[in-house]
């Protein structure tokens, strides 16, 4: 078996950026292995060797560009911690998400092996990690077990990002996301 050489952190970064960017401007489906290898001044067989897939490595490349620890905030109120989140974050950079989603939805409707990537390395993790937020208001008694809202948390979430784009034909930024919060989440949830 050949020995699999490990990029340097910052190279493997610039890759993630380079595999975001593209996605960005020709979309899932014209995405190719070889457009990531020439953007990036790599060879294809280097990629193979980090990702066996270009599924795997889209969805690599979107969980890196999350900010780490979400779940470790701990602001002592879970309207504190939503906001400690977002703060981890730009409008430019929810702008690029938001497209990014839009564009991944058909792309996961046509390709299990990309649907199955994102919920092993960017859906269940993320999901995890507000579990542990919403698990600590609980705890703190800010909002009850029992409450039925609980367990759509994400789904509230990811719902904010579809409506603002569906909707109002606009990306979400940190203002609306805020806003949202304040008057569907939270309420929701009891606080």
């Amino acid at each position: 078996m050949a020995t699999r050489t490990r990029l340097t952190p910052e190279r493997e970064a610039e890759l993630y950026e380079a595999v975001l960017d593209l996605l960005a401007e020709v979309g899932y489906d014209a995405l190719t292995m070889d457009a990531i290898a020439a953007r990036t001044r790599s060879s294809k067989a280097t990629l193979y060797r980090q990702w066996r897939s270009k599924p795997e490595l889209v969805a690599r490349a979107l969980q890196e560009s999350k900010p780490p620890g979400l779940d470790e905030i701990d602001t002592g109120s879970l309207r504190g911690d939503f906001y400690e989140i977002l703060a981890r974050t730009d409008d430019s950079k929810l702008e690029r998400d938001s497209a990014l989603l839009r564009g991944l939805v058909q792309a996961v409707n046509d390709n299990p092996d990309l649907h199955e990537a994102l919920r092993e390395q960017l859906v269940e993790p993320e999901k995890r990690e507000l579990e542990a937020v919403v698990r600590r208001a609980v705890g703190r008694g800010e909002i009850s077990a029992a409450n039925p809202a609980v367990e759509f948390v994400a789904h509230m979430l990811v719902g904010a990002f579809f409506a603002r784009l569906i909707i109002d034909d606009q990306h979400p930024d940190k203002a609306y996301i805020m806003r949202y919060i304040d008057a569907v989440v939270l309420p929701a949830l009891g606080v």
